[in-house]
């Protein structure tokens, strides 16, 4: 587990860019990301939401992203964070939330970014993509 002094999180969010692009790209299970993030002390906890709904606001999510995302998660579409991504337009105060609903967040700001990046891979960066988070190797090391 990490505490969140700048070091480390600077090296949290390295290590939540990584996980979270191999659930999104298939390379590791939504399960495997959630085990991850629930063994982070609950401040490193905080700075993964942030940097996740970063993502996700990179990402452009739509509304029809929201709930396929939200499918996808294994959270009931009534919890508040699966309520706050399918709102037109999404809410992102995530880390706001109770601590007792961090790992639901993830599961869906992680499972909704999963459909809107693979969206945006296969029509923006289709063939031309540099980013080095669309080009992940086929086999990873996990964390």
């Amino acid at each position: 587990m990490r505490g969140t002094s700048s070091e480390d999180g600077r090296a949290l969010r390295r290590d939540a860019e990584r996980v979270v692009n191999e659930v999104a790209q298939g390379h590791r299970t939504l399960d495997d990301g959630t085990s991850w993030f629930a063994a982070l002390f609950p401040a490193g906890r905080q700075v993964v939401l942030q940097e996740v709904v970063g993502y996700a606001m990179q990402a452009h999510i739509t509304s029809a992203d929201g709930h396929a995302g939200v499918a996808r998660s294994g959270v009931k579409p009534t919890a508040n964070p699966a309520v706050m991504i399918c709102m037109d337009p999404p809410r992102y105060g995530f880390v706001a939330l109770p601590a007792d609903e961090h790992v639901k967040a993830f599961r869906v700001l992680v499972s909704v970014f999963s459909v809107a990046d693979t969206r945006r891979r296969q029509t923006y960066c289709r063939g031309t993509c540099g980013h080095a988070w669309h080009n992940l190797p086929p086999s990873v090391e996990k964390l």
